[in-house]
C-alpha cells in the first residue's frame, strides 16, 4: 500500500498521497487539497512547499551535499569544464568528446551580438548598475530573435535559442565590464574555450589579446561550475514561474536575473567585500569586529559565513577555498582587504564560537575575494554569478516546458476589508 498522510478537518479525514524522491526525500501531495476540502495551505516564502518535481539538482543542507544530475559537485569542479557542466545540466548527461566539441563549436558560432544592440547599451547612463543593464540586454535579445517568441518551437529551434543565449551572455557581460571602465568592447575569439574567451573579452585590449593565466582560467571555471545551479531558489523559481506562462527563454532568464539582483540572494558576495572595506576604514582591527559579531546586542553580522540552506557546511566553500588560495598565491596581490579576509577566515575556522554554530566561510566569502583579486568591481559580482547560473536557469526552464507544467498560480488568504460602500469624493 502506498504511503499516505491523514488530514483531519472537523469530522472529516482525508488521505493525502506521499511522494518519495530518488534520494528518499518525502513530500505530502496537496495538489488536490482545495478541490477535496475547500482549504488551502499557508507557507510564507514557500519554505516548505515543493512547486515541482525536478531531476536536475539535489541539495541536502543537513549533510552538506550538492549534486548535478547525480554527479557530486566535488568531482565536477575537479574534473570538468564549465561547458561540460552546462551540457550536463541542460541535456541530462555528461557529453562525449565529439558532443562537447560540437557544443563548443556551435556556441562559438553565435558569440557575436547584433551591432544594433549597442544602441541600447550606449543609452545606459555611465553609472547605471550592471545588473540593470544585464537584465535589460538579455530581455532585448527576444526582439532580435523573434522566432524565440513562438511557444510551439520544435526541439531544434528551442535548442538553438538556448545555444544563442549561452553564447551571447558571456559577450554581453564583458560589454558591461568594459563600459564601466569607458573602454571599447572586445569582440569574441572563437579559437578560445568559453571561459578563456570571456576573460579575453573582459580584460583584453583592442590592439592585442591578453595572456590568460591558466590558474585564473581554472579558478573562473570552478566559480562558474559552483554557481551553475542550486535547486529551487528565488531566481530559479522565478525563471520557472515566468516560463510557465509560455514566456520566451530570454524574458524568463531576464526575470531570473532581476530576482538574483536582490541583496538577499545574489548580492551576498558583494556584501562580503563591502564588509571588509568597512573593517579596513575602521582601522583593520579584525578582533574588534569578530567580538562585535559575537555580541548578540550588536547589529553587526559577518557576511559570507554560514548559509540558510547548509546547516553544516557549504560543500562549494571547500572547493572554492583552494581556488582562492591558488589565485592569491599566483597573482601575489598585496591588498589589505584580502589580508583582513584571511584573518576572518582563520577566526571562523578555529574560534569555538563560530565552530559550534557552524558559521563557516561559504561560497560567497571566497568568490568575492577571487573576483576582487581578478580586478572586478564589486557591482559586477552578481553579474558574474548570473553568468555561472545561466545553464541551471536554462535547464530548469527546459525541464518545466518538457514536463508541460501548468502556469504558476499561488493562492492567498484574504485579510482585507469585507465590504465598504463607495463615498463620493466631495463627501470624504
Amino acid at each position: 500500500m502506498s504511503e499516505a498522510a491523514t488530514l483531519k478537518l472537523g469530522d472529516n479525514t482525508y488521505d493525502l498521497p506521499v511522494i518519495t524522491g530518488t534520494e528518499n526525500e518525502k513530500a505530502i501531495d496537496i495538489s488536490k487539497l482545495r478541490d477535496q476540502t475547500g482549504y488551502i495551505t499557508i507557507d510564507s516564502g514557500y519554505k516548505n512547499t515543493g512547486a515541482t518535481k525536478s531531476a536536475i539538482t539535489f541539495l541536502d543542507g543537513e549533510e552538506g551535499i550538492l549534486k548535478y544530475r547525480g554527479y557530486s559537485i566535488e568531482q565536477l569542479a575537479e574534473k570538468s569544464s564549465f561547458l561540460e557542466v552546462a551540457y550536463l545540466l541542460i541535456y541530462g548527461d555528461l557529453p562525449s568528446k565529439s558532443q562537447i566539441e560540437e557544443f563548443q563549436s556551435t556556441i562559438s558560432r553565435h558569440t557575436l551580438v547584433h551591432e544594433d544592440m549597442k544602441k541600447f547599451f550606449d543609452g545606459f547612463p555611465s553609472k547605471s548598475h550592471p545588473m540593470g543593464q544585464l537584465s535589460s540586454l538579455i530581455c532585448s535579445l527576444s526582439s532580435f530573435y523573434p522566432e524565440s517568441l513562438n511557444s510551439k518551437q520544435t526541439a531544434d529551434e528551442q535548442n538553438l535559442t538556448m545555444i544563442k543565449l549561452l553564447a551571447k551572455m558571456a559577450t554581453v557581460v564583458s560589454w558591461i565590464y568594459k563600459k564601466s571602465l569607458g573602454h571599447p568592447i572586445i569582440y569574441p575569439r572563437n579559437n578560445l574555450d568559453y571561459v578563456s574567451n570571456f576573460l579575453n573579452m573582459t580584460f583584453g585590449q583592442r590592439t592585442e589579446d591578453v595572456e590568460i593565466d591558466p590558474v585564473v582560467v581554472s579558478a573562473m571555471n570552478v566559480l562558474l561550475i559552483l554557481h551553475a545551479d542550486h535547486e529551487q531558489n528565488c531566481s530559479t523559481s522565478t525563471v520557472r514561474m515566468v516560463g510557465s506562462s509560455d514566456c520566451n527563454l530570454y524574458a524568463s532568464i531576464s526575470a531570473g536575473i532581476s530576482a538574483l539582483w536582490g541583496p538577499l540572494h545574489g548580492g551576498a558576495n558583494q556584501a562580503v567585500i563591502e564588509m571588509l572595506e568597512q573593517i579596513k576604514e575602521d582601522g583593520g582591527d579584525t578582533d574588534k569586529w569578530i567580538n562585535k559579531a559575537k555580541d548578540k546586542n550588536d547589529g553587526f553580522r559577518l557576511m559570507g559565513f554560514g548559509h540558510r540552506v547548509y546547516k553544516n557546511f557549504d560543500p562549494r566553500a571547500k572547493i572554492i577555498k583552494k581556488a582562492c588560495d591558488d589565485v592569491l598565491d599566483k597573482l601575489g596581490i598585496d591588498d589589505p582587504i584580502l589580508d583582513i579576509a584571511k584573518k576572518l577566515e582563520e577566526a571562523a575556522l578555529n574560534d569555538p564560537y563560530f565552530v559550534e554554530r557552524k558559521l563557516y566561510p561559504n561560497v560567497d566569502f571566497y568568490s568575492g575575494i577571487i573576483y576582487r583579486a581578478l580586478g572586478f568591481p564589486t557591482d559586477m559580482f552578481t553579474v558574474l554569478f548570473a553568468l555561472g547560473r545561466l545553464p541551471g536557469w536554462i535547464a530548469q526552464w527546459k525541464e518545466m516546458r518538457e514536463n508541460k507544467e501548468p502556469i504558476g498560480r499561488p493562492r492567498q488568504v484574504y485579510v482585507g476589508e469585507v465590504y465598504r460602500e463607495f463615498v463620493d469624493i466631495d463627501k470624504r
